[in-house]
């Protein structure tokens, strides 16, 4: 089965939504940021992305940018900062068994759950 990574605020994770709705495709949803992943399950998304930890953050959000902007985080202190903020998150994210996308363009999306 299909999972979206999903934040509810940004407007390409609502594309999505919307996409996998209207064409009746069958998916877990998961709120990424009212049930934010843990160090494992954002290990397991790197894995099934195929990328880097410095890959999936958002650098451009004010928190990041505030407060972290600069700074030589480790692999560690990124994969707790993106626990602790799980806004910083790369998304929307579909998983589809051992393989995920980022979600952005949406053709990405339609290609990907079409395999």
């Amino acid at each position: 089965m299909i999972k979206l990574l999903h934040n509810n605020t940004c407007s390409k994770s609502r594309d999505v939504f919307n996409y996998l709705n209207e064409n009746n495709i069958e998916y877990e949803l998961i709120d990424m940021v009212n049930e934010p992943l843990s160090a494992v399950e954002i290990k397991t998304v790197l894995h099934k992305l195929g990328i880097g930890i410095r890959d999936l953050v958002r650098t451009n959000e004010k928190v990041f940018v505030e407060n972290y902007e600069g700074k030589d985080l480790s692999d560690d202190e990124l994969l707790h900062l993106l626990e602790k903020h799980p806004e910083l998150i790369q998304r929307p994210i579909v998983v589809k068994g051992s393989k995920a996308v980022i979600g952005r363009p949406l053709e990405k999306v339609k290609e990907f759950v079409e395999i």
